[in-house]
């Protein structure tokens, strides 16, 4: 594991939604970090830690607006940004599932998603950012495990992304 802080934390609450917390400090600036999260070319590099070929359409992550989390086939996630500071913080709530190009909202294993949110804080060090991640909501077990070994490795990524000159 490199040198630097990787913290991670899985707690259930008594109302049994699930929080998920990753974090990670990061050699660069805010700014540096967030276009490294949210610029599409940066996004698919660090996403692809979740799915090689991974993307997000979405209106320029304006508050409000749907985002489609994607892989390929057009199948994932669809959101909506529930709140865009930029350079510190971005928030998603979950609504469904994309299958096959099109939007579920309503079956059983979308309504599992329904409402989890994500949410991504920027902090500024005197090293750089602390950038953390937490997702919270009935987030189904199978996905669990996946989400404990793979946000590691995404986190590695946008780290390495955003600390190249």
């Amino acid at each position: 594991m490199q040198a630097f802080a990787l913290q991670l934390i899985v707690k259930l609450k008594a109302n049994h939604m699930e929080k998920m917390n990753f974090a990670i400090s990061i050699n660069s600036s805010k700014e540096k970090v967030w276009d490294t999260l949210w610029d599409d070319t940066s996004y698919r590099k660090w996403a692809a830690a979740f799915m090689e070929g991974s993307y997000a359409v979405t209106d320029n992550w304006k508050q409000g607006t749907k985002v489609l989390f994607l892989g390929p086939g057009s199948s994932g996630m669809v959101s909506r940004v529930a709140e865009n500071r930029p350079n510190e913080y971005m928030a998603f709530e979950h609504l469904g599932e994309m299958k096959d190009g099109a939007e579920d909202t309503s079956s059983e294993s979308a309504k599992q998603w329904s409402g989890a949110t994500e949410n991504y804080t920027l902090i500024e060090t005197t090293n750089g950012t602390d950038l953390k991640v937490e997702m919270q909501g009935n987030i189904p077990g199978e996905f669990k495990d996946y989400f404990l070994n793979t946000w590691p490795k995404a986190l590695d990524k946008v780290k390495e992304l955003a600390e190249e000159k």
